[in-house]
């Protein structure tokens, strides 16, 4: 058995490779081999927005506060509220964030596949984070 005690572990910023706006990432567990799962606990201000990306074994976002958006490539953008958990599958390509107004905290859960848990690709355009709002 192990403890991770709350606030032991430091808080990061998220990248600007893989993010737009104010982003922080509270690493919450790294599950020792043979597992390969990994969650963290991710803050967005206002109109902040990961990158798209993709993650070979799929993602699990559980809603924990504020008002948020998620986005699979080539559907509509769903807005997404504390209690929400959203699945994207392997391989699909997709973003998450704020909403335009209103932060949101979800807790990320994903697995590994030979070490690596996500693909970052292009960002995501004002144009595109802003369609049908």
């Amino acid at each position: 058995m192990e403890i991770k005690r709350a606030g032991s572990q430091p808080s990061q910023r998220g990248p600007a490779d893989w993010f737009t706006g104010t982003v922080r990432i509270d690493p919450l567990f790294l599950s020792p081999e043979p597992a390969s799962a990994a969650g963290n606990a991710v803050t967005f201000e206002p109109g902040a927005r990961t990158a798209w990306h993709t993650h070979p074994l799929g993602q699990t976002l559980i809603v924990l506060s504020g008002a948020g958006r998620v986005q699979r490539e080539g559907g509509p953008i769903e807005e997404i509220k504390p209690g929400d958990v959203v699945w994207f599958a392997p391989g699909e390509k997709h973003w998450h964030g704020a909403a335009p107004t209103t932060a949101m905290t979800h807790i990320a859960i994903q697995e590994a596949l030979d070490g690596k848990g996500v693909d970052w690709l292009e960002q995501v355009t004002d144009e595109q984070y802003h369609a049908s709002s």
